[in-house]
């Protein structure tokens, strides 16, 4: 109670340390909001990975973020232990689980502990911040992605937006290339609504070729290429604005979930029951393999030669893809 005293609401500092994956930072930004609106006055630091630092851009009262770049003999923890241990915190909120927050002055820490591997990772992370429900992702996109967002779909075309993640940054869990185009193949030709959308593609920096493929296959007055080196952000502002999005488990998965659009994920060799992508407007399909099932081949391992999403099959992804679009219609 008396270091507690020592702070006062008009110099509130949180530390928020979250992941270096993509995906893993989005599923933390609503416990994120969750502390934003809890203490209207307090001022954030985020600490993480640089892939994921330019998520936060956007987040309100940010005093800084942390590029947390992994470095040989725990480097990377050791530098953001030199930048924060000077500082008094009002609160140290540690996604990571990592000793950091038992190193700094604070009266209030909440380091994050594994509660329960069957449930999904939100419905597990909320335990940390002692809440009776998991946060729902949050995005914060300003008037500057949202331009970005017109000048690529302009601010007059009617056409539905369609868009599919052919990417991730496994091999195992992709699903083969060919299975794209055919499902894109399907739903332009299958699907009234579909017929005369546009199609965007989006990738990750280093990406290109795995996309190209499915870029090359949708007609030029269909396509618009959002495979490289992008802002989030500014995607995010265009998954704001899709119909319904199809994509394999990866960081941009999460990152169109969170911004409300209808996102159906694609599982095989990863666990849907912890990382499918969350809320009620989206769904998830897997390959026929169970995961434990896809777990024993030779091909999961971290440089695999093949796809471990082969036995997930065209009419499954299009069924689901109908179902949540009706879903998202009705």
């Amino acid at each position: 109670m008396i270091v507690a005293s020592l702070y006062s609401d008009h110099d509130m500092r949180i530390l928020f340390i979250t992941s270096s994956r993509i995906g893993d930072a989005v599923l933390t930004t609503g416990l994120l909001k969750h502390l934003i609106d809890k203490y209207p006055t307090a001022k954030f630091t985020i600490a993480c990975g640089p892939a994921a630092q330019r998520l936060f851009d956007n987040v309100p009262r940010l005093d800084r973020v942390i590029s947390m770049r992994k470095g040989p003999m725990l480097a990377h923890w050791r530098k953001l232990l030199g930048i924060t241990i000077r500082r008094q915190w009002y609160m140290v909120v540690d996604m990571r689980g990592s000793a950091i927050a038992w190193c700094l002055l604070t009266p209030r820490r909440y380091v994050y502990k594994r509660f329960d591997k069957r449930v999904h990772r939100l419905e597990d992370m909320r335990h940390t911040l002692k809440l009776t429900k998991p946060a729902d992702p949050f995005i914060w996109i300003n008037e500057a992605n949202e331009k970005f967002a017109d000048s690529i779909l302009g601010l007059d075309d009617p056409r539905p937006l369609l868009v599919v993640g052919p990417t991730a940054n496994w091999g195992a869990k992709i699903w083969p290339t060919d299975k794209f185009i055919e499902l894109i193949n399907r739903l332009t030709s299958e699907c009234s609504f579909f017929v005369n959308t546009r199609i965007a593609v989006v990738g990750g920096p280093g990406e290109e070729d795995m996309a190209k493929p499915v870029l090359e296959a949708i007609k030029p007055t269909q396509k618009i290429d959002l495979v490289g080196p992008i802002p989030f952000l500014d995607v995010a502002a265009i998954f704001k604005r899709a119909s319904v999005y199809v994509g394999n488990d990866s960081g941009l998965m999460h990152l169109c979930a969170a911004t409300g659009t209808p996102t159906l994920g694609l599982f095989g060799p990863t666990r849907d029951e912890n990382y499918s992508p969350w809320g009620d407007h989206c769904g998830f399909v897997r390959s026929d393999e169970t995961f434990h099932e896809l777990s024993l081949k030779p091909d999961f391992k971290p440089d695999p030669t093949n796809s471990l999403m082969g036995g997930l099959s065209v009419e499954k992804v299009f069924n689901a893809t109908i179902k949540l679009l009706e879903t998202r219609n009705s």
